[in-house]
């Protein structure tokens, strides 16, 4: 147990987790007496800046969804999907081209065209220069503000959090582009890749996160770490390149210990569920034993993680050889580690216990306190993990990094959790399956078919895949039709603005009409008109916080399904839904057809197959700029069709345009919020 004289003085180190003082500072002495970064990295700093993230990036599926060209996309990443020697990206982006002032043709990109030009206006009017805009700079309007162009350079690349409680770095073999978010760290082109390699192990260690926070800026705890705002392991730093940039780094790298962390992370990523998931149909079998096969990796990692860290201290002389000799164990002897069971946890536990701490170290990372070393492990690891105690008890320079402001946390989302979000996505996805939601014609041409959530339960039950999974996700005795209501929930955003936006939000809705009439001319007389940029969207402009959540500030859809809201047959009142993959021609198409089946069907009145045809006005303007080419069949094209259709029924039902554009929905009784059904 710690004796009294030495957990006074440790006290005093650990609360309130200062980390500087007279030990701190012989500390960065010891370590500085390494060689300069200078001699072996090449460039710090972060690849690219879009200039506008939310109208770039996007996800995988959304790009799929729209059916967007491949060629101009690249995998993004961001400083939150770095963690514990792993990237987990998912998002991509159009990518420009490396010169900003000879970007690629994106006319050669229809759909990635049609994807950004809503917001061209926006993008041209992005700050490049001395407050002037790109248009006014002369650069392309859907260029990204900056693109680093290394040369010289290794191919694999270190990326980091700037903003981070720890030290997260991880070696990035594949073609990703990283944000401003996640810098890099580049070896020149004559490094190996086992230079990558340990130079990532020295940069995760607990020694570097030691240094880094005696140089780097401390922002205060993160929203979601208020439970314990004063206790420093949740306060963020910025990790800034130029303070990297001074990073001493030992003349001998930890080699082995980086290459074991580093297959082990490729092997954890394997078993994660969303890894599972998309490898086939899951399985209870198979999640189980992933799960199983998680822990352990996670285990080991831990373990190495220890066995780095004080292998390191000897690198940066922090122990001699006879000391590191007792401390330190081979890359892969260790057993297999649990959260709460590394020294220095041990050593925080029985402060703990004994009054002298008050923490929420172990109740954050869900783990338990021990006072002992477990006597389950093999007798010459209790003897290292022992010394490893008295280590951090007699020596004081130890003590200030053998703590939880310098050691990994390991936080990561509950199995369950993630478990549960994987088999919603891969049931979503399913649910997006394209030949569900098309229907040949009599002409043998695919045509767009809604579905209300109880009819794609239908379609659906004969999938012994979606089945089996539905009772993964909700229980052995899952509804379908229940299911599918749970999970498509927030997934859709109605075909009508009316439907989308409260009244401040349809007003924003008219500016951007405006803009893209405007934009219309400029493409029409190629003069350039001076547009005035449109309002960005806040989240009470909408109806729905999901529908703000699908479409967020500048309106950009990443919904997987449009719904109709009071367009449900009368033989059925679930909700009808179609899907987000639908260009607009199929989005009008459908709106006929609905509007043909109430009609003829159902009998509906005029004044409940107004929002239907309010739906058509308000798409026909991208008909005609998107579809207007003459189709060899008909002789006509898809926007002087359905024109033709509108002008028909507008004229037989006596809607102007203004009384569509003006429609409400209903209101609700007794004065509550609408809501959508």
């Amino acid at each position: 147990m710690i004796g009294a004289t030495w957990a006074h003085a440790f006290m005093r180190a650990m609360l309130p987790w200062s980390l500087s003082g007279t030990f701190a500072s012989k500390v960065l002495t010891t370590m500085e007496t390494g060689t300069r970064r200078a001699e072996r990295v090449a460039r710090i700093g972060y690849q690219a800046n879009t200039g506008s993230d939310d109208i770039f990036i996007a996800s995988q599926a959304i790009f799929r969804r729209i059916n967007a060209e491949d060629e101009p996309l690249v995998t993004i990443i961001t400083g939150s999907e770095v963690r514990d020697w792993r990237v987990f990206p998912q998002a991509a982006a159009f990518f420009p081209g490396k010169d900003a002032r000879h970007p690629v043709d994106l006319a050669q990109f229809p759909y990635h065209l049609r994807r950004l030009w809503p917001y061209r206006t926006i993008l041209g009017a992005r700050s490049y220069h001395a407050s002037a805009s790109y248009i006014a700079s002369g650069r392309t309007w859907y260029s990204w503000h900056h693109v680093t162009n290394d040369v010289n350079v290794h191919p694999w690349l270190i990326t980091f959090p700037w903003v981070a409680t720890h030290n997260h770095f991880t070696l990035i073999r594949e073609d990703i582009t990283s944000l401003p978010s996640a810098p890099v760290i580049r070896l020149p082109a004559t490094a190996s890749n086992s230079d990558s390699v340990q130079l990532t192990a020295l940069l995760d260690s607990s020694a570097v996160c030691f240094w880094l926070k005696q140089y780097s800026n401390a922002k205060g705890s993160p929203v979601p770490d208020q439970i314990r705002a004063n206790e420093s392991w949740v306060h963020v730093y910025e990790f800034t390149s130029s303070r990297l940039a001074e990073l001493p780094i030992p003349s001998a790298l930890p080699l082995a210990f980086g290459r074991a962390l580093d297959e082990l992370a490729t092997k954890m990523t394997a078993v994660e569920p969303s890894t599972v998931c998309a490898a086939g149909v899951p399985t209870r079998e198979r999640l189980d034993a992933a799960r199983i096969e998680y822990e352990h990796i996670r285990g080991r990692m831990i373990a190495l993680q220890e066995d780095l860290d004080w292998d390191v201290y000897r690198r940066y002389g922090l122990l001699n050889a006879a000391e590191a000799a007792e401390l330190i164990t081979e890359p892969g002897g260790a057993p297999e580690l649990e959260l709460g069971q590394r020294a220095f946890e041990i050593v925080l536990a029985r402060m703990v216990k004994a009054g002298q701490a008050d923490t929420q170290w172990f109740a954050r990372h869900g783990s338990t306190p021990i006072t002992e070393v477990p006597e389950h492990w093999p007798r010459w690891y209790r003897d290292v993990v022992a010394k490893r105690i008295e280590t951090i008890e007699r020596r004081q320079d130890i003590g200030l990094i053998e703590r939880p402001e310098c050691k990994r946390r390991w936080q990561s989302e509950p199995w369950e959790k993630k478990e549960r979000a994987a088999l919603r996505n891969w049931l979503l996805e399913r649910c997006e399956d394209r030949d569900l939601w098309y229907v040949t014609d009599d002409r043998g041409g695919q045509q767009p078919r809604p579905m209300t959530v109880n009819r794609l339960a239908d379609r659906l039950r004969g999938d012994a895949g979606f089945a089996s999974v539905a009772r993964l996700f909700s229980g052995p005795d899952a509804d379908l039709t229940d299911v599918l209501k749970e999970i498509v929930a927030d997934e859709h955003v109605p075909f009508l603005a009316a439907f989308r936006y409260s009244a401040s939000g349809l007003l924003k809705r008219h500016l951007w009409e405006q803009t893209w009439d405007k934009q219309r001319e400029e493409d029409l007389t190629g003069r350039w008109l001076g547009i005035d940029v449109p309002p960005k969207y806040k989240k009470e402009d909408f109806l729905r916080v999901s529908f703000w959540d699908q479409r967020g500030k500048f309106d950009a859809p990443k919904e997987r399904f449009i719904s109709y809201p009071m367009a449900s047959p009368d033989s059925d009142d679930s909700l009808l839904l179609g899907w987000a993959g639908w260009d607009h021609r199929e989005q009008a198409h459908t709106l006929i057809a609905l509007i043909e089946e109430r009609s003829s069907t159902d009998g509906r009145s005029t004044e409940k197959l107004t929002p239907l045809l309010a739906g058509l006005l308000e798409v026909m303007p991208w008909i005609q700029q998107w579809h207007n080419e003459i189709d060899p069949s008909y002789g006509t094209s898809a926007a002087q069709g359905y024109a033709m259709y509108l002008r028909a029924r507008q004229e037989e039902c006596n809607l102007s345009d203004e009384k569509l554009r003006n429609w409400q929905p209903p209101r609700s009784n007794r004065g509550r919020p609408r809501k959508i059904r």
